[in-house]
């Protein structure tokens, strides 16, 4: 499935509009990958367990996006928009949300 920020695909011909998708994934973040979190926001650096959390939370979020795209008859998703929250009374947990106009090209 092609998958672009993009209103369209170059070189092929958007035949078909089937619908806005959405992909949602809510991670909780554990005391583990906090206090981790705590220790590199103390000494520096960049916090590897964060970054992994919110790489696979994108991906998940993506991936979510294109199977109900799929399920939709689409090929292809155009104008993708990726977006993030923090969410929860401590900002414990992240919110990532893929979003785009699902669609048929040729």
């Amino acid at each position: 499935m092609i998958v672009t920020t993009t209103p369209n695909v170059e070189g092929k011909k958007i035949v078909e509009y089937k619908g806005i998708v959405f992909g949602e994934v809510i991670s909780g973040i554990n005391f583990i990958k906090d206090f981790a979190a705590g220790l590199s926001n103390f000494f520096g650096g960049r916090s590897r367990s964060y970054e992994g959390e919110l790489l696979e939370a994108r991906e998940n979020a993506l991936r979510e996006m294109q199977e109900k795209a799929h399920m939709l008859g689409a090929n292809a998703v155009v104008g993708v928009n990726v977006d993030y929250e923090v969410l929860g009374a401590n900002n414990g947990m992240l919110m990532v949300t893929a979003s785009g106009t699902a669609v048929r090209v040729e």
